[in-house]
């Protein structure tokens, strides 16, 4: 265990590392800019990460702990497959709002280690996520029963990183959070039954009159 001062200073780079990159991009903030942000001094920061990678990696580190932590209290508190769904697309609205759509692009360039960790959070944890999450909407009849779930459960993973592709979604042009909303809600029409249809519509009204 690290002294708890240690982990104090660490946990501040960190964080300070993650609010910088998610609003400029990974590739523009260098480790001068995180010092600066922090008021600390350049030997101190590396006194605790060796180089850019090492901090990227515990940032995305970070990120999906805590992402890990928010599907599953969402999937508790939810009434039920739909509702989660409807949850989970408002804490990534929350989220993607002030987050530069450069993040994955730069991870998956420049970091190699980083984006790998991604990989693992992505494949692992959120492919069975979203497994769960249609098993139980067919469970409570808000789900076509004939879906196949290996295959669509592969394609919404894929889906929900399709926003993220600067080629094809330009951030110029297209809002990160928009454009994952639609995606979400294309996809959870595609799998519901008629009383999932109405679920949804009921839900989209109750968002609308927040």
């Amino acid at each position: 265990m690290l002294p708890t001062h240690t982990m104090e200073t660490k946990n501040r780079i960190v964080k300070k590392a993650d609010e910088l990159f998610m609003r400029y991009g990974i590739r523009s903030i260098s480790m001068e800019n995180i010092v600066e942000g922090l008021g600390m001094s350049k030997k101190t920061l590396y006194q605790y990460f060796s180089d850019k990678d090492q901090l990227v990696a515990e940032v995305v580190k970070l990120r999906t702990d805590a992402l890990c932590q928010q599907c599953e209290s969402i999937t508790v508190e939810s009434h039920d497959a739909i509702h989660e769904i409807f949850l989970i697309m408002e804490h990534v609205m929350e989220g993607f709002r002030d987050m530069n759509p450069m993040v994955l692009f730069d991870l998956q360039k420049y970091h190699p280690s980083g984006f790998q960790l991604f990989g693992q959070y992505k494949n692992q944890f959120l492919l069975d996520h979203i497994r769960c999450n249609i098993q139980r909407g067919i469970r409570e009849g808000l789900f076509r029963d004939n879906i196949q779930l290996e295959i669509i459960s592969r394609y919404r993973l894929q889906s929900m990183m399709i926003p993220f592709d600067v080629n094809v979604y330009q951030p110029a042009q297209f809002n990160l959070a928009e454009t994952s909303q639609l995606v979400a809600e294309n996809y959870v029409y595609g799998l519901a039954t008629l009383k999932g249809h109405a679920l949804i519509q009921e839900y989209q009204e109750k968002r609308k009159n927040k």
